[in-house]
Order: C-alpha cells, then structure tokens, then sequence
C-alpha cells in the first residue's frame, strides 16, 4: 500500500499568510467589515472570484482581502486559523510569509501587528505540534519605500519568529535589483534571503535574485528550465527553488500540470521542495501538491519520504525541529 501523504510530517515553506485565508476566514471578515469593502460575504460569490485570469487578476483579489486586515484582531484570527489549517494537515513545520507593509499602509502600527502575529505564534505552539516562522516580505509593487518599511519592522522589532526576508508581488515592471541595498542589511543582520523570481518573468529575474539578492532559496524559480546554464549554476550552488504546482496553473504561469517543468528541473539536480503557496485561493492544500509531485516525478514511497525530507533540511527550522521531524520520518522510510 502506498503511503498516505496525509499522514507524513511535513515542513512547508512557502505559503503566505494573506493567501492561506480560508474561505470562511474571508467570509467572517468580510462580514465584520461589511459596508466597507467590495469582498463578499456570501461563500459561492467567493469562490467565484477566487477563479483567476491571470496573475494580474490574482493579484487584485489578493488586495482585496488585505483589505478586510484592518485591526490586529483581524491579523491574530487570520494567523490563528492559518496555523490551525496547517496542523490539520500535518505539517509540523511552517513558514509563513509575512506582508507587514499591507497592514502597516492601513493603519496598523508596527509593533501591534507584530504582538500579534507573535502571540498567535505562541498559542499554536504550545497548543498544538506546529512550529511557525515568519518570512518578512517586500511588497514589489510598492517600490523601495516599502522594502524600507519592511526592512524597518524586520530589524528595529525583531520578533522571536522571524527567520527570512523575501521579496512578492507582481514581478513584470518590479526589477529585483533596486532592492539589493536591503537584502544586504538584512543578511547582514542574520536574516535568510529568499525572494521570488522567476514565475511570470524569465530566466533573468532569477540570475538577478541570485546575484543581486543573494538568494539561498527562491519561490517559484521555474523560468530556470529555459537556460541550461542557470539550471547548472543553482544546481551547483545548492539554490532551492520553493516549487508550488497548482500556483503556477492557476496564475496562468504554466499552462497545465502535464507541462509542468519540476520533472526537467529535478532531472537537472536542481534542489527543490513542495509547496502551496496560496491554497485556499488556488483550492489545494500541500498533501494535493505532494500527490501532484508524486505523479509528475513518478516517485515511489521512499521517492516520496525524501521529498518531505527535503522541505526539512531546506528549511531554516532549529536543528531540534529537524532532527525530531527527520526521526518521525524515519518511521515511514
């Protein structure tokens, strides 16, 4: 009998906090901010705008429901319900992405985002088998003066949980190197750099991650199959690329599963782990992206095992978490 990914411990590491919002998170804060704002209250109106055109659209509607974060209440419930999500899948290890320019440009301060992100934190822990981090993430589209807002919270805050410092958003027209004077300061400063690249754009988007930015590991990255020669230097240099299949379908990045480049990018020795990215939004859940992966790489049980491995030794977890979710990983081995 093969083995039932939903019940293999699992560290996932690119998924982000405004886009794990669950249907009826949305809906609850929609309907607390009702008359305010133009998301729907009603479940079916939802899903419905969660049906994407492209990564533009994707985008759009990803601010809308930033929108409905507009007290730290509304931040706590959202980190809360995200962390409960991923214990009932079994993840044991997450981190999140964290977008505190979005909720600062609202009137949020600073520091009580942060209390509250890191008090949710610490309820989940002590409640339930789930280690969190958080990745900060520069906003692109909002140009230098958020990633010196960003940079600003990640470093004169510092909270306890905050491991990376990664950079989303749209990536046509948001060039990475205008953002390699913070990247500098925050690696400088003890943070791991991990921003996005190479999804919607090509090749050159990555190239600049890598030596701009100073990547140690990039979301999405899959523009890398269209040049042998970067696929050899991020295999070479051991750069992860944080691959989340449905995503790239859904935002129209990849035109469908079966055309999907994680087997060519494997079969490169490029290392990469699974994720998901957005899942509520893109109706998947990490287990979907472990069984896509299994499919598209054509991976048996220990095939399987060592992609989870993967996301551990990936990750930036202390090396306790690693070594526990590594044991438990044994078990299934």
């Amino acid at each position: 009998m093969a083995i039932d990914v939903a019940a293999l411990p699992k560290a996932e590491l690119h998924v982000h906090h405004v886009g794990s919002a669950s249907v009826d998170t949305v809906a609850r804060l929609a309907e607390r901010h009702a008359g305010s704002t133009a998301v729907p209250a009603d479940r079916d109106e939802l899903a419905r705008l969660f049906e994407f055109t492209d990564f533009a659209h994707f985008i759009d509607v990803y601010l809308q429901v930033v929108d409905l974060l507009r007290t730290p209440e509304d931040i706590w419930t959202l980190t809360h319900e995200v962390g409960l999500g991923l214990v009932e899948q079994n993840v044991r290890y997450a981190e999140l992405t964290m977008t505190p320019y979005t909720s600062m440009a609202v009137g949020i301060a600073a520091e009580e985002y942060v209390e509250a992100i890191e008090d949710a934190r610490r309820r989940l822990e002590a409640d339930h088998d789930l280690v969190l981090r958080w990745c900060f993430d520069i906003p692109g589209e909002s140009g230098v003066p958020a990633a010196d807002a960003t940079l600003d919270v990640a470093l004169r805050l510092r909270p306890e949980g905050l491991v990376s410092f990664g950079l989303g958003g749209p990536e046509i027209g948001v060039p990475r190197p205008q953002f390699a004077p913070h990247f500098a300061q925050a690696v400088a400063a003890g943070l791991r750099s991990v921003p996005h690249a190479g999804e919607s754009t090509g090749p050159e988007t990555i190239w600049d991650a890598v030596r701009e930015l100073k990547a140690e590991r990039i979301g999405h990255g899959i523009a890398a199959v269209h040049d042998p020669v970067l696929l050899e230097h991020l295999a070479a240099e051991g750069v992860v690329l944080e691959v989340c299949p449905t995503s790239n379908v859904r935002t129209k990045s990849v035109a469908s599963l079966a055309e999907h480049p994680l087997p060519a990018i494997v079969a490169a020795g490029v290392p990469v782990t699974i994720n998901s990215d957005d899942p509520p939004m893109f109706g998947t859940t990490l287990n979907h992206e472990y069984e896509i992966a299994r499919d598209l790489l054509g991976l048996d049980d220990a095939g399987l095992v060592d992609l989870a491995r993967a996301a551990v030794d990936h990750s930036f977890a202390p090396d306790a978490v690693k070594a526990s979710l590594h044991a438990e990983l044994d078990t299934h081995a």
